[in-house]
């Protein structure tokens, strides 16, 4: 299955240079990581996949100290044969989950460049792990949004206007605007990016 996987990254060539690793598992590697946003993935149409089967695409940004630590991105298949993802947003992600796909390709020595892994899968691990992804950045946003809300509240209840206020040595005092204004920062950041607090 040579030349069957295809790479796009934005202005490079076409990589087709993925090398069999497994007897299902296809890598290639990508230099210079730091200044790309997104990379295509695709079926160069040399050779169908199996029936029933599809590519489930990983990713690993470079990390001198440790394994590749795979991030699920998505899957490609004969019904779907490209597909384009965007990497930005996983480096930190990389960086601070343990929950990644560490032993995805085997025992990896440490690796200094970004990787992009395929492993052809049943057709049904693509339905299985996908949500799975969707469902834990919804979990951390809900969780966050409620934990500000409940911190907002509790802060608001001990508001009382300056005209309120008693001269206490040794205790400082923020306004309330103040903690609003990062309030709605951080909620406008959560929904940029769900995981830029990991950062």
């Amino acid at each position: 299955m040579t030349n069957v996987l295809g790479a796009i990254v934005s202005g490079r060539l076409v990589q087709t240079d993925f090398s069999l690793v497994g007897e299902s598992q296809f890598l290639t590697t990508i230099t210079d990581v730091d200044s790309i946003n997104h990379i295509v993935i695709f079926l160069t149409g040399a050779i169908p996949l199996p029936e029933g089967t599809v590519g489930m695409v990983y990713f690993s940004w470079p990390d001198p100290n440790a394994p590749p630590n795979w991030q699920l991105l998505g899957h490609i298949s004969n019904s779907k044969p490209s597909a384009i993802f965007k990497i930005s947003s996983l480096k930190k992600l990389s960086e601070m989950t343990s929950n990644g796909y560490v032993g995805t390709f085997g025992q990896q020595k440490i690796c200094n460049n970004a990787q992009i892994g395929i492993s052809i899968e049943p057709e049904i691990n693509a339905q299985l792990q996908l949500p799975t992804t969707t469902v834990t950045a919804n979990c951390y946003v809900s969780f966050s949004q409620k934990m500000l809300e409940n911190f907002i509240n509790f802060v608001a209840s001990f508001a009382i206007t300056q005209h309120e206020m008693q001269p206490t040595p040794g205790v400082s005092f923020v306004p309330l605007n103040t903690v609003q204004t990062w309030y709605q920062n951080f909620e406008r950041r959560l929904q940029q990016n769900p995981n830029f607090w990991k950062s």
